[in-house]
């Protein structure tokens, strides 16, 4: 089903094989125009400080983690036109979880639907690890196109 023109669609892409996946996905079954592509990104001394002692760490111009976040959304970018799409990027910093950042970007960029991959954590991990794509659909208030993982042998 074609989508119409001026639809535009949120892809949170990290640079991970899944959301390379979304979007692949999105591209052919959605067939959008537009992309806003989305890397939200937490700053390394922000996760030393969670990680270690929950002191504040102080902040690099060059941080390595704004540095990874951007090369991810520039090829979040390329592969967008690869496919045929329009793209522009985006980038926010995430200051609590991920999906809060992706979230707050949908409400300022007002797309019509959001596209995000996922691992597929299930089990006992996932009792321990919050899905930033289950977050985003419950949080959202707009559709979410959620593309889950391959499968493997073991699944």
């Amino acid at each position: 089903m074609p989508e119409s023109p001026e639809t535009t669609m949120l892809i949170a892409y990290d640079g991970s094989a899944e959301a390379r996946r979304a979007l692949e996905y999105a591209a052919r079954l959605l067939r959008p125009r537009k992309v806003e592509i989305l890397t939200a990104w937490e700053p390394l001394h922000r996760q030393v400080a969670r990680a270690i002692t929950l002191t504040q760490v102080s902040a690099d111009d060059e941080d390595p983690a704004y540095l990874t976040a951007r090369d991810h959304c520039r090829e979040g970018v390329a592969l967008a036109e690869s496919l045929g799409l329009q793209a522009r990027a985006h980038m926010v910093e995430s200051a609590t979880a991920i999906w809060s950042a992706i979230v707050d970007a949908a409400v300022e960029l007002r797309p019509d639907v959001i596209v995000t991959g996922t691992r597929g954590i299930t089990g006992w991990k996932s009792l321990w690890q919050s899905s930033t794509a289950d977050n985003v659909v419950h949080h959202a208030g707009i559709p979410v196109f959620v593309v889950p993982p391959l499968a493997t042998d073991g699944d």
